[in-house]
């Protein structure tokens, strides 16, 4: 292969992964070597196998070794070697040594750097969080005087991990997925769901078919759910999701369990201006107008009705196509009812009553 100069990158296959070394392909039947200890997790887990493809910085040539690392640290970390980082962009492992004046001073091999407060850690700090004695990686983002002023910053390789998760993220995570994960919080406007590391929302509209007033009703910390995803936008870091998208819904068999006539005793579910809002059953609200109730054109709903009151009402209409069941009162119906009876009953000879007749014969 062609000469690889130090600190220059390259992407390689992992050919064989051994206690200490993890062995990479240059082509040319010759191998580049790697620590394997910069492969090994807090957990003390290997994080790549043989066919793996990985980053690594070439950092010399040792005992006919090509030696590279996806970092520098350690020993590697002459004055040279900080150079080479700083110019190739390669992240370095560095001690935080002490916190001092607007950051903290961190130890990269035999040299000193400066990382500021504002560029230590992610976005989001915790107040209780400390750094001092930690070993960390960082970017070099200035390097001057001959490496006596160096500045580096921790946050640029976390935004970098974290830009890296998302794109594995956004891979993965798709609209119109079913995903499980579990409830990491509970708010007023919905719930928080864990995916992978991952917090998506579950709006509390889209946590039943029915109106959700109270989320705790239905969820709880800790809780595994299976939900649907329904929007993502990687750009704000949101992921929306929803239950509700995988109950079958029931307006497809309305009209087999439902007729016009049919009466029963519901409950006012939401009260609004021009009528009430009444459950026909789980998911399912009809509407009953005003104008179809013994109520005056201008009187206040909200003061005669509440929410969860019962009412007796009749089916005047369904529409399933569009979502809507009209309602009427069914004592207004009764009423109806039986002033048609009593015209029926005065019918004479097959001739339409007439209630002035009697008058008239008079």
């Amino acid at each position: 292969m062609n000469r690889i100069e130090v600190g220059q990158e390259i992407t390689a296959e992992v050919v064989m992964v051994t206690n200490d070394t993890v062995f990479i392909d240059l082509s040319s039947k010759s191998e580049g070597v790697i620590d394997a200890a910069e492969f090994v997790n807090k957990d003390g887990e290997m994080t790549v196998k043989e066919g793996d493809k990985i980053k690594a910085f070439f950092i010399g040539d040792r005992r006919g070794e090509m030696r590279f690392t996806t970092k520098i640290a350690g020993d590697k970390a002459d004055t040279s070697m900080i150079e080479n980082a700083f110019k190739n962009n390669i992240p370095v492992e560095g001690k935080v040594e002490k916190e001092i004046k607007g950051g903290y001073e961190v130890r990269i091999g035999g040299a000193r750097a400066f990382c500021p407060f504002s560029q230590m850690g992610g976005r989001k700090k915790d107040e209780n969080e400390t750094y001092v004695g930690k070993v960390l990686t960082f970017r070099i983002m200035e390097y001057k005087e001959g490496g006596r002023n160096i500045l580096v910053s921790n946050r640029a390789i976390m935004q970098q991990e974290r830009e890296k998760a998302l794109a594995d993220l956004a891979a993965k995570l798709t609209v119109g997925q079913v995903v499980t994960g579990t409830v990491k919080s509970l708010q007023s406007y919905g719930a928080f769901v864990d995916l992978d590391g991952f917090q998506a929302l579950l709006p509390i509209s889209e946590v039943a078919l029915k109106r959700v007033n109270d989320i705790s009703e239905y969820l709880e910390v800790g809780q595994e759910v299976t939900c649907q995803i329904i929007r993502t936008d990687w750009a704000s870091e949101r992921v929306s999701l929803s239950l509700k998208a995988l109950i079958a819904d029931p307006w497809d068999t309305i009209e087999d369990r439902h007729s016009i006539g049919d009466k029963f005793t519901g409950k006012v579910s939401r009260v609004a201006d021009f009528g009430l809002f009444i459950a026909v059953e789980e998911g399912i609200d009809g509407l009953m107008h005003q104008s179809t109730m013994d109520v005056d054109a201008k009187s206040n709903l909200r003061k005669l009705y509440k929410a969860g009151q019962e009412v007796a009402v009749i089916i005047t209409g369904i529409d399933a196509e569009n979502k809507r069941i009209s309602l009427a009162p069914a004592e207004a119906k009764k009423e109806e009812d039986d002033a048609s009876a009593f015209l029926s009953s005065q019918k004479d000879d097959g001739d339409t009553y007439n209630p002035f007749a009697a008058l008239l014969k008079k």
